[in-house]
């Protein structure tokens, strides 16, 4: 058995992890209207995405198409003005994968797949994925996923010093694993990508998009789906038909159609 005064010190580690968390992480999101946890600067995630950037544009290939990347130069920039980023530099290219995908990166990079447009059918839900891709970006999610992943590692680093590295320790070493994927880090990635669509949604109606067309979308996704789907709970994104149900109760919330 270990003594009391083994377990001090990690004991006032945890508190003062728990002070910090509550004090110095604590910044908030206008856009957003809460607190955010956030232990990384602008600075840093801008350079980080900019080494994410340049690593994609060695690895990928870059589409020539010139009605493809006029197309998504016109959108990004539209809605890039109505999220209210338009006194910065933007980059957007179109890469040649199959996979219906588009990224926003901190610092000004766009890029969205020619796969994608197999499953958009007119620039309106192209916008609604693009503004969902950039609202990440207004919303600091890249940050906060990012503080609360280092949070949790810092947390379960102090539960295994307090139960020592016997059985007791390793099992709570395993059980908060999966304990912090799933009742911290999922739920909090799912409720990013919530606030996601309706940033999203409202940057289209902004641009002169129409919003109902980020529903369209997504079940469009749905349709070209394969295999079994994920249940939601167990997933990091939403289900379809909950970001549908979710969409069309914010949408009528607004008036817009």
């Amino acid at each position: 058995m270990r003594s009391s005064r083994a377990l001090i010190r990690p004991a006032l580690l945890a508190a003062a992890l728990a002070a910090t968390a509550a004090t110095a992480g604590c910044a908030y999101n206008e856009a957003l209207g809460r607190n955010q946890f956030l232990l990384v600067d602008n600075a840093a995630l801008a350079q980080a995405a900019d080494q994410a950037w340049q690593e994609t544009l060695r690895k990928e290939k870059v589409s020539k198409d010139p009605e493809l990347n006029a197309r998504v130069q016109r959108v990004s920039s539209r809605l890039v003005q109505a999220a209210g980023l338009g006194n910065q530099t933007w980059t957007y290219v179109v890469f040649e994968d199959a996979t219906p995908n588009a990224f926003a990166l901190p610092g000004g990079k766009v890029g969205v797949n020619t796969g994608l447009f197999k499953v958009v059918k007119n620039d309106d839900q192209l916008a609604a994925v693009i503004g969902h891709e950039i609202a990440h970006n207004v919303a600091n999610h890249a940050a906060e996923r990012y503080s609360q992943t280092a949070a949790t590692q810092i947390g379960l680093g102090v539960a295994q010093g307090v139960a020592g590295q016997g059985d007791l320790g390793q099992a709570i070493g395993a059980y908060g694993g999966a304990g912090a994927q799933l009742g911290i880090l999922l739920p909090f990635s799912r409720k990013h990508e919530l606030e996601a669509d309706r940033l999203g949604v409202d940057y289209m109606h902004a641009a002169g998009y129409r919003p109902s067309e980020a529903i369209a979308l997504w079940r469009n996704m749905a349709a070209q789906r394969t295999g079994g789907s994920q249940p939601s709970f167990m997933s990091t994104h939403p289900s379809d038909a909950q970001r549908i149900a979710e969409l069309e109760a914010y949408i009528k919330s607004r008036g817009w159609s």
